[in-house]
């Protein structure tokens, strides 16, 4: 297996920048560059205002079929190649979208804009992070998908003066842009890992999925459908919803955009300090409150302060789940699998919520209020899941013990014995492992800690 410890800090940030080039390009700028465009794109009367939203939606589409075929892409390739062949059809497509021949036209190309953004979110982790140390995964993924902020933030400062330009001169400049960040993550990519590959099947056999995977993908879906709505339809709710006009919606827009670079980093952070499950309890709750807070302000002010807070979430629940996923499966193997699988349940609601909120949209006549209500709806419904397995894991844990042979006191033991050990290791408890020693039933009374990896013994 390939040692991160080894690697010189050159070395460890070069292939960061590369996957920060590439969310930047695929997501950051194919889908989130879009959403300051639909105004003019209505305007200019380039489509019609229902074909430009289901256009929207197409890239969300294209998203999901991408992190259906990432992994499949990769193993006639390479990941590196895969990840080069996706940022050149990302570029390619900004041209093309420059010439509107038609809406099937626009449509296949934001489509496979799509494509390729989802098939670089499944790769691009697992080709960076097998190269970074352990200890810094959490902030390595967050500088990896700062590049999705770094898209937002720079779509709202971008495309306006390229607007002044016209309308197919931003697509060339967007394009112009996408290029330049391709050529220069082009050598940035590292080696393949190939060790985890030969040991992945014996120990994907002998390991059984851990229910806190599958709950991380229920979750995963409901953020989803939870963040389409500000996403696609901020600029133009502050502009034509509430009438404050394309500036102001603009503004707003970069506000989001602020809130995107801080995501990242800020979430990755909380992951390598508090655990990504209490992390991810937290960012859900503030979240549904900012949506459906948002459902009801007017004031720019207010405006500016939920979207910064709305921002920081599309990019910066992506190095939550994933430090989940590393939480949760031990094997480099089994976590690629299992970030392909949370990255497809979050993109089939993400299309899914796509359609269904563009088509809501029309039929209630443009009532955004709706769409940010039903979205906090789906955050909740994410949260309360957290919640409902919390408690069911207590009482399993219980009668697992009791059918093991243990006495009432056996379990009072163990429990305390777990509370001592949140205590001991204190904000990094979720990345503790309690493991009962093999040992007697008489001998239940000692147990065996494995805290970040280092085994030790410590009397109940």
């Amino acid at each position: 297996m390939h040692d991160a410890s080894t690697n010189p800090r050159s070395a460890i940030w070069l292939p960061i920048f590369a996957g920060l080039c590439a969310s930047l390009v695929s997501i950051g700028l194919a889908r989130f560059a879009y959403t300051p465009l639909i105004p003019s794109l209505i305007q200019a009367h380039w489509f019609s205002a229902s074909d430009v939203v289901y256009l929207g939606a197409a890239n969300l589409v294209g998203y999901l079929i991408g992190a259906l075929i990432g992994r499949p892409l990769a193993q006639r390739t390479s990941n590196t190649c895969a990840l080069r062949l996706m940022m050149v059809a990302v570029t390619l497509a900004f041209f093309a979208c420059g010439f509107p021949l038609s809406v099937a036209w626009f449509f296949g190309w934001r489509l496979l804009s799509g494509i390729a953004g989802g098939a670089i979110m499944v790769l691009v982790a697992s080709t960076v992070l097998p190269h970074v140390p352990a200890a810094r995964r959490g902030v390595a993924s967050g500088a990896i998908f700062l590049g999705i902020g770094l898209g937002i933030a720079g779509s709202g400062t971008i495309v306006p003066p390229l607007l002044s330009l016209g309308l197919q001169q931003t697509w060339f400049g967007l394009g112009a842009l996408a290029l330049a960040l391709t050529a220069a993550s082009w050598f940035g990519w590292p080696p393949e890992v190939q060790a985890d590959a030969v040991v992945a099947p014996t120990a994907q056999a002998k390991t059984p999925t851990d229910p806190g995977v599958y709950l991380l993908f229920a979750q995963y879906a409901f953020m989803a459908a939870g963040l389409v709505p500000a996403m696609v339809f901020l600029v133009d709710y502050v502009a034509r919803g509430l009438g404050a006009g394309a500036h102001v919606g603009a503004l707003i827009w970069v506000m989001y955009g602020v809130g995107a670079i801080i995501g990242p980093v800020s979430y990755g952070f909380l992951a390598d300090r508090l655990g990504a499950k209490s992390s991810i309890r937290l960012v859900l709750v503030v979240q549904a409150l900012a949506v459906g807070l948002l459902a009801i302000s007017s004031s720019f002010s207010a405006l500016a302060v939920l979207a910064l807070i709305l921002g920081s979430f599309p990019p910066g629940i992506v190095p939550l789940a994933l430090a989940r996923v590393h939480e949760l499966v031990p094997n480099h193997h089994q976590q690629q699998v299992a970030w392909s699988r949370a990255t497809v349940s979050f993109a089939t609601f993400q299309a899914i919520a796509g359609f269904a909120y563009s088509a809501l949209f029309n039929l209630s006549g443009g009532q955004h209020a709706l769409l940010f209500e039903i979205a906090a709806g789906a955050i909740v419904v994410a949260l309360v899941l957290e919640v409902f397995n919390l408690k069911r894991s207590q009482p399993r844990f219980t009668s697992q013990l009791l059918q093991a042979g243990a006495s009432p006191e056996d379990v009072h033991n163990q429990k305390s014995a777990a509370r001592r050990l949140d205590a001991l290791v204190g904000p990094k408890a979720a990345t503790a492992r309690l493991l009962i020693a093999d040992a007697p039933l008489t001998t239940l009374a000692e147990r065996r800690y494995c805290v970040a990896g280092k085994p030790a013994r410590m009397p109940v």
